[in-house]
């Protein structure tokens, strides 16, 4: 009888469980999980990198208008994007035409392509909900591009350089900044913010650069993708070489004379060029020493085949060459300069001055004067007898 009674109360204790757990599932509750679904799903970042770490948010809404459902588990992802965090493991109500959202972080360790990694939901009062949701992986960089730049380059002088950025990623990026640099050469702006850039957009930046010698510039272009950071990189090689359109000084016609132990340079310069030369100015170079009255002699500005004659002064003892140097402004305010050795003859052209170089003109005027004279009494003599 006692084995009998036992096995009598296991037996209603198990019924009573039985019918404890059931009671939730009604088919009113099983009505109402049908009704939940997936109104929305938002990655961050948009598209991933392989390795990138990001969040995705799962809106659930409930399309009940009466009954209410209750979540007791949420987890998200599988073997290619992981979940990093917990799952949803206390229970949460969802209210009738109420909207819930489930985030989880997730790594991708993938390489690129679609991939489908599972929202799992179950319900306390009915069974669970699966759900795929599309992932992209995108190895795909930001791409800098120069679209212009100068045909040559010059020591000193500025140029400009437009460069394009352009995302032909899947979805935006943000925090994008353009940093410049290179040795021996004045760059402005050195770094540029650009910030957020949408997909499939792209974006000009243009920047100076003023090379004092050769050089290579180092352009990178750092941006965020989600919270994960990138860069992409290129160099431009800086080579001196003539520009083809730059302005030209041509000097010609030298005439070298010696004034009082003082040098007198006289000579023509033409602009060769295709641009204009602005405040064209000449002058001596050491081992000269320029003098007065003409130290240096500005002939302003030259057009295209125009010309203009300069004169300087300067004093060149024992010397057979002196440099002159011709320079000049470009249409952005450059100086551009330009040497060329003239030849001091060892026994220059004398130009007397003062009352030494006046005797002998008088003298000869004296002389013309008395011979003149002289013949004049002769005939009146002469005429007389």
């Amino acid at each position: 009888m006692k084995t009998l009674y036992l096995f009598v109360i296991s037996v209603a204790v198990l019924l009573a469980g039985i019918g404890s757990a059931s009671a939730y599932t009604t088919p009113d509750s099983l009505a109402a999980a049908g009704n939940v679904y997936i109104s929305g799903v938002t990655y961050d970042p948009g598209a991933f990198f392989t390795g990138d770490k990001g969040t995705v948010s799962i809106s659930v809404t409930n399309g009940n208008r009466n009954q209410s459902v209750v979540v007791d588990h949420a987890t998200f992802g599988d073997d290619d994007i992981r979940l990093m965090g917990d799952p949803y493991d206390v229970a949460s109500n969802i209210g009738p035409l109420q909207t819930r959202d489930y985030t989880f972080s997730v790594a991708a360790d993938v390489p690129d392509g679609h991939y489908y990694p599972r929202l799992s939901l179950s319900y306390r009062d009915a069974g669970s909900l699966y759900y795929p949701a599309a992932v992209w992986v995108d190895n795909t960089p930001l791409v800098l591009a120069v679209i212009d730049s100068p045909d040559s380059y010059t020591d000193g002088k500025k140029n400009t350089i437009s460069l394009q950025i352009a995302n032909p990623r899947k979805a935006a990026v943000k925090n994008a900044v353009l940093d410049i640099s290179g040795a021996n050469a004045d760059i402005l702006p050195a770094s540029t913010y650009i910030g957020s850039l949408p997909a499939g957009t792209n974006t000009l930046v243009n920047f100076s650069v003023t090379p004092n010698a050769e050089t290579t510039l180092n352009v990178t272009l750092r941006y965020d993708n989600g919270d994960n950071h990138h860069s992409v990189s290129r160099q431009i090689p800086i080579q001196f070489s003539p520009d083809k359109k730059d302005a030209t000084p041509i000097v010609s016609n030298l005439e070298v004379k010696n004034t009082g132990g003082v040098f007198k340079v006289t000579g023509d310069i033409t602009n060769a060029g295709l641009s204009t030369a602005n405040a064209v100015t000449v002058t001596s170079l050491s081992p000269a020493e320029p003098a007065d009255p003409y130290r240096s002699y500005v002939i302003g500005a030259l057009k295209p085949d125009d010309f203009g004659s300069f004169t300087v002064t300067f004093n060149a003892q024992n010397q057979t060459e002196v440099p002159l140097r011709v320079s000049f402004k470009d249409n952005d305010g450059n100086i551009i300069a330009s040497t060329q050795n003239v030849t001091l003859p060892r026994f220059a052209a004398q130009e007397k001055s003062g009352s030494g170089s006046s005797l002998l003109p008088q003298a000869v005027g004296i002389l013309a004067l008395i011979v003149f004279a002289g013949g004049w009494v002769f005939y009146i003599r002469k005429h007389k007898e």
